[in-house]
């Protein structure tokens, strides 16, 4: 017999989904290669508290930024899921040409 908080939590971790924004500027255009930058950054319940900033200018320098991403993954998904939102982080990734 399957237990309860057991289909509890497979409801609630299915419910967590990932979110991503992706930034660039030719709207068909998908820059699929490793980043140049990328970082995890703080944040702090449910993403309420907590402020970062990533120059985009300042890490490509001369280059021509492609792609800009911030991201939820599925490990901040889980992250933010086990502390029950008091921890969130998201990913930053940032592409140069």
């Amino acid at each position: 017999m399957i237990k309860p908080y057991l289909i509890a939590s497979l409801i609630i971790i299915s419910m967590a989904g990932c979110s991503s924004v992706t930034i660039h500027p030719k709207a068909t255009f998908h820059y699929s290669s490793e980043p140049t930058y990328q970082e995890s950054i703080n944040f702090f319940f449910w993403g309420l508290m907590g402020e970062s900033r990533v120059n985009a200018k300042r890490i490509c320098q001369e280059k021509k930024v492609v792609q800009m991403q911030s991201k939820a993954t599925l490990l901040d998904s889980f992250l933010t899921l086990i502390t029950l939102g008091i921890y969130s982080p998201h990913s930053v990734k940032i592409w140069c040409e």
